[in-house]
């Protein structure tokens, strides 16, 4: 009988991280999984792979694939693995955690591209069932949209990899398939026939689809874990990874579940968090954005909590009593529950259910989201908003993209301006004691990570919130609706603006209890409603 050559038979090789790293030619497209702050990443491995390549100078001229963003916003994540020679090229969801492969590609030493998340988890799954790409209206009029850069983030990166097609007089993008040659994935348990469980992890991420992506493309899939047990002493519903997608397994005792705990319970879904054990949020303009954010929310509503300053949104609803009145979810699976902030971002404490992540984007491109919060880093008076290149920096956009362009409605979040900003907060009003150095509202962006004339011309509504005013998209651009007490609109809004916004017959003040240290009350004025 002739056995394929990429069927294992027998129990799953276990290999160190040094050995396993050897499975990797020159030339090959390597995909990883993982997320900020460690989250279902591969560590061990990839540390071994930078280390062999600074050693051997092998392997070299590799592509990158991964969905989301790795890193700790330092060195961590993909960091040690970003060195010229060793890659060539990288295609990433998300940048701005591991700023050693964006300096990479700002400074253009490899070939760069940025996909939508969603569009990327999509990938694997289209790779593994054997199909050309995937068809998507995610991200059309934004920097992805072969119009604009077609998601290439440098002079370097050449190739159009993105192309727009009509079908039906409809505009779409299609992505096409991309097949990975290694899989550096991680899990939490290994049996000793390679079946893979994820216990311990925060989220499933796309594990899976990668797998079998790399493994239908002839590739070899290797994955790290904590421990390994006999074969078939693991419950079969548990199983994330069968066995015959593995091709070896690295066994790290001390793998962390994030870069700050070893094993969160509440993170795991084990345990279930008291809801008065967390800690409130100081009173910083921080929290009075998040605050004025979860007044667009209302109960019932399944919402999207997205990392930077929107992340905070979760925490006010906790403090205020209404964390269960809403269901908030995180792109990388978790639903329910209040999704952790910083670096760990995608971890969620208590969650109610946990999906695959491709799962979570299908009910998000489809247009499930009520509402969504995402944090903006610019934005003009179109009501365009860019989050992925700025100040010279890139950061990618992760699943911004399809989140913004398809929840129902969009509430962006972010401080009016940065670099430096200083406010203080008494007895219910906002004064500015310090004024950033940068304007985060421009007359227009050449970098389009939302679009604002698209969102207007389909009747989205979208809000914009700032600490100290709350503007709204109409069918010309940005309507200034809110500004804080305390707050002179001319000097401190209107002058640090280039460009005049309509300013709306109903102006009014931002709620007072904003900007108050006890609790705004939202419950009862929830539960009334």
């Amino acid at each position: 009988m002739n056995v394929p050559m990429n069927r294992r038979t027998g129990p799953v090789p276990v290999l160190t991280a040094a050995e396993a790293v050897k499975w990797i030619p020159d030339g090959a497209t390597v995909a990883f999984s993982g997320a900020g702050g460690g989250i279902v990443e591969a560590t061990a491995l990839i540390e071994a792979l930078g280390e062999r390549y600074r050693r051997e100078q092998q392997p070299s001229g590799l592509t990158y694939l991964h969905t989301t963003g790795l890193g700790d916003r330092a060195d961590r994540g993909m960091g040690p693995i970003a060195i010229p020679g060793l890659c060539v090229r990288a295609i990433g969801g998300h940048w701005g955690q591991s700023p050693r492969m964006s300096a990479l590609a700002e400074q253009n030493e490899i070939e760069a591209y940025c996909f939508p998340q969603g569009v990327i988890t999509q990938l694997f799954r289209a790779t593994a069932a054997g199909h050309p790409g995937i068809l998507s209206h995610v991200g059309l009029g934004s920097f992805v949209d072969p119009r604009q850069q077609g998601g290439r983030l440098n002079e370097r990166t050449t190739k159009e990899l993105v192309r727009l097609m009509e079908i039906d007089g409809k505009e779409w993008l299609f992505y096409p398939s991309i097949k990975p040659d290694v899989a550096i994935i991680r899990g939490t348990t290994a049996d000793t026939d390679g079946y893979i469980t994820m216990e311990d992890e925060p989220t499933f991420l796309d594990v899976l689809s990668i797998a079998q992506a790399t493994k239908n493309s002839g590739g070899k899939v290797i994955v790290q874990v904590q421990r390994m047990v006999q074969a078939r002493s693991q419950h079969p519903k548990a199983i994330k990874i069968p066995g015959f997608l593995v091709d070896a397994v690295v066994v790290v005792p001390e793998q962390m579940q994030t870069y700050q705990s070893d094993c969160n319970r509440y993170m795991s879904g084990d345990l279930l968090a008291v809801q008065e054990a967390i800690e409130p949020l100081p009173l910083t303009e921080r929290k009075v954005i998040a605050r004025r954010a979860l007044m667009e929310a209302f109960p019932g509503a399944i919402a999207n909590l997205g990392v930077g300053i929107s992340d905070g949104v979760g925490y006010v609803a906790a403090e205020e009593g209404v964390g269960e009145a809403l269901t908030f979810t995180v792109e990388l699976g978790p639903i329910g529950g209040t999704p952790a902030k910083g670096i760990i971002f995608g971890a969620t404490i208590s969650p109610r259910a946990v999906l695959d992540q491709p799962y979570q984007f299908d009910f998000y491109d489809g247009g499930g989201l009520d509402v969504s919060f995402l944090s903006f880093a610019e934005m003009d008076q179109a009501g365009n908003v860019n989050v992925h290149k700025f100040n010279g920096k890139i950061m990618g956009v992760g699943g911004f993209i399809d989140i913004a362009q398809n929840s129902k409605k969009v509430v962006f979040s972010g401080t009016f301006t940065a670099g430096g900003l200083s406010v203080a907060i008494e007895q219910g009003r906002l004064a500015i004691a310090r004024e950033g150095r940068f304007r985060k509202l421009v007359p227009s962006l050449a970098d389009i990570s939302f679009n604002g004339k698209e969102a207007a011309r389909s009747g989205k509504e979208v809000v914009y919130i700032t600490e100290r005013a709350v503007f709204r998209l109409t069918g010309v651009g940005l309507m200034l609706c809110e500004v804080a007490p305390g707050v002179d609109m001319e000097r401190d809004i209107l002058d640090l603006l280039d460009f005049t916004p309509s300013i709306s017959p109903e102006l009014k003040t931002m709620d007072a209890r904003l900007f108050m240290e006890e609790p705004m009350g939202l419950n009862r004025q929830w539960t009334n409603e």
